[in-house]
């Protein structure tokens, strides 16, 4: 995003901008990546979804069942169906990415340190001419990667107040046009929180990389008070009698009464920005390491059960 002071200052919530990046190849998920995924057998619903702004898709169009232990499961991903869809002008979706794909995980890890926010990652696969979703706001910063072809995008204004709802803008006039763009291979493309925008692939199989930057809302906060408040308050769940539910109502009031002389604004936004509720693959152990750990302890065990004067 080159500056990242004149970024925050200038973009950051404010207005969509395009940026050229140095340093080549910005995607950790390339299109071999997604090949793997797709033939590999285990992809599965919701982790991948085929999506066309004119034609609502099910899932039997994209996805398979497979017979498993003498028990059939269903949602597996279907390349071939994939295919043909996608040669029929509907867009692939992979969810998540950063969820199954350590490289991703990582890079977003980072990136959500430096922004203070959670990060998730979208994959988007477009034919030329074609558009996957309708115009739409997200409740999310996205920073979109392009990682093949171009796409062509319109960013159009934000919310003008605090009611707004994510999801496909409805009836009505149109919001106004901000920025249209076309963003070619290893760009990107800011668009601030709740600014809605459609895409359509232009030159040949558009393919990008969604950052969705979360963003705390007033439901997040609440939730965010009630951990910080009763974290670690043990009470009995369904007290007898008016005298037990008395005192349990007091405990309560106790302890929030103590918690909250010491809360500050910042200190609530901040614990409902990062809830710390999901794990990160990328520190998940493997089991290779795992096997290296039990060959170290192994071979420390022997040496240590040596007979005296033995040399190994």
């Amino acid at each position: 995003m080159g500056d990242p002071e004149d970024f925050m200052a200038s973009y950051w919530c404010r207005r969509p901008g395009v940026f050229d990046p140095d340093g080549g190849q910005l995607s950790p998920f390339t299109l071999a990546d997604a090949d793997q995924a797709l033939s590999g057998g285990l992809l599965r619903g919701p982790y991948v979804e085929m999506t066309n702004a004119q034609k609502p898709l099910t899932s039997d169009a994209y996805t398979a069942s497979r017979k498993v232990h003498n028990s059939t499961f269903t949602g597996f991903a279907d390349a071939a169906k994939i295919h043909a869809l996608l040669k029929e002008g509907a867009t692939l979706l992979l969810r998540c990415i950063d969820q199954w794909h350590q490289p991703t995980a990582a890079m977003l890890e980072a990136l959500s340190a430096e922004l203070g926010r959670p990060i998730e990652a979208f994959y988007f696969v477009t034919p030329a001419g074609h558009q996957g979703l309708p115009l739409h706001r997200d409740d999310a910063d996205v920073l979109v990667v392009q990682v093949a072809g171009s796409k062509s995008w319109r960013v159009h204004e934000g919310p003008g107040d605090a009611g707004w709802a994510p999801g496909p803008v409805g009836d009505g006039p149109e919001p106004a046009e901000v920025l249209r763009t076309t963003l070619r291979k290893d760009q990107v493309l800011y668009i601030p929180r709740g600014f809605a925008h459609q895409a359509i692939g232009d030159g040949g199989l558009s393919v990008h990389l969604s950052l969705t930057i979360r963003e705390a809302g007033t439901v997040e906060l609440h939730r965010a008070l009630q951990r910080m408040l009763f974290t670690g308050l043990t009470l009995p769940p369904r007290p007898l009698g008016d005298e037990a539910l008395l005192d349990v109502a007091g405990r309560l009031l106790d302890r929030a009464r103590g918690q909250l002389a010491t809360l500050a604004p910042k200190d609530l936004v901040d614990h409902a920005r990062n809830p710390d509720t999901t794990r990160n693959p990328a520190h998940e152990p493997t089991l290779a390491a795992m096997a290296r750990a039990w060959e170290e302890a192994e071979s420390a065990s022997s040496r240590t059960n040596e007979p005296a004067g033995v040399s190994s």
